[in-house]
């Protein structure tokens, strides 16, 4: 049997599989509604998982306020409703501090020495670092979504300064990942809303593309596997992403795309990690839906490799506990 290293290997570089290798994970309330149902607090350790895992972004984080918590670059993040991640409360870069903001502390050596740990300690997984919020998510928390979008249009000079500002910081970071010996590196950044690019193809063709271009060449450059994460509907941008190197798309919302149709027009270019619809299947779908929708993925997106079989996100706490074993269930036993 092979391993999900092996699975993953294989798929993304578009072999077939023994099986399609997969990676699920969870928001805190879909956890703890799993450890339930399972009565058992380790459960996710024991589903397979193909990829092993440690962001930059991990780490750095202070809770100061009741929910209310600090990132390292300073930006304060509610989690009253949202406890996974936040909504930003705060503003920390104007227009007058986008020369003079200071950013945070390269990853210490001891994250480092974990991140570079991550071949040894789990053989069996492909090892996988990088960070978040990488470069239009890091502006809009910085500075507001309204702001840059605005500036986009009527202080273009400064967002650029800005951009060029967080990209001197990710490949500072970047060169760190790249000393060790992870397999892939992935960057979250979302550039889509449910019906199309939030700024369109031609304003991220003109602030995003050129800067994603250069940290993907340089993970490409050190023979990495380049991974994004980016919500929304941004099928029309793939041709740009498969140019600039990009490996591996996530979350793969089939909401927003046609995931069959995508495996048509880009599954020779691509791997495409999720596909399982977490706004729709998984919380009000029956067993039954969960699974056909899970095989049929498998079956048709995932011949001849190019998928990573997964929940479209981190699966929401209104999903099913048994739309979620049903799943788990269809991927173990395809």
């Amino acid at each position: 049997m092979s391993t999900p290293r092996e699975r993953a290997l294989a798929s993304i570089g578009h072999v077939q599989p023994e099986k399609i290798p997969h990676q699920i994970g969870f928001t805190s309330d879909a956890h703890r509604k799993m450890c339930e149902f399972y009565g058992d607090p380790d459960f996710g350790g024991k589903i397979g998982n193909c990829i092993a895992g440690l962001n930059l972004d991990s780490f750095g984080w202070e809770e100061v306020g009741d929910c209310i918590w600090r990132d390292e670059f300073g930006v304060l993040w509610n989690r009253k409703v949202d406890k996974d991640i936040g909504v930003v409360c705060n503003q920390v870069v104007d227009l007058d501090a986008v020369e003079s903001f200071e950013f945070p502390p390269l990853p210490s050596v001891d994250l480092m020495s974990r991140i570079a740990g991550l071949r040894d300690a789990h053989p069996d997984k492909l090892a996988a670092s990088g960070f978040g919020f990488s470069l239009f998510e890091r502006a809009w928390t910085l500075a507001g979504m309204e702001n840059i979008l605005i500036w986009m249009v009527a202080e273009p000079k400064a967002l650029h300064r800005l951009l060029d500002r967080i990209l001197e910081n990710n490949i500072a970071r970047i060169k760190r990942i790249l000393e060790t010996d992870v397999d892939m590196v992935y960057f979250g950044d979302d550039w889509g809303q449910q019906s199309g690019l939030i700024m369109g193809p031609d304003l991220w063709r003109q602030f995003i593309k050129p800067r994603v271009k250069e940290m993907y060449g340089m993970v490409k450059k050190a023979g990495k596997f380049v991974m994004i994460h980016s919500c929304g509907k941004v099928q029309e941008i793939f041709p740009d992403l498969i140019e600039i190197g990009l490996d591996v798309f996530n979350p793969f919302q089939p909401e927003v795309m046609d995931p069959f149709e995508m495996k048509k027009q880009f599954g020779k270019e691509l791997c495409f990690n999720g596909g399982i619809s977490t706004q729709r299947t998984l919380p009000y779908g029956t067993p039954e839906e969960v699974r056909e929708e899970t095989l049929r993925l498998i079956e048709e997106v995932g011949e001849a490799g190019g998928l990573i079989i997964a929940p479209a996100h981190a699966i929401p706490g209104d999903a099913k506990p048994e739309n979620i074993h049903a799943m788990l269930e269809a991927i173990k036993n395809q």
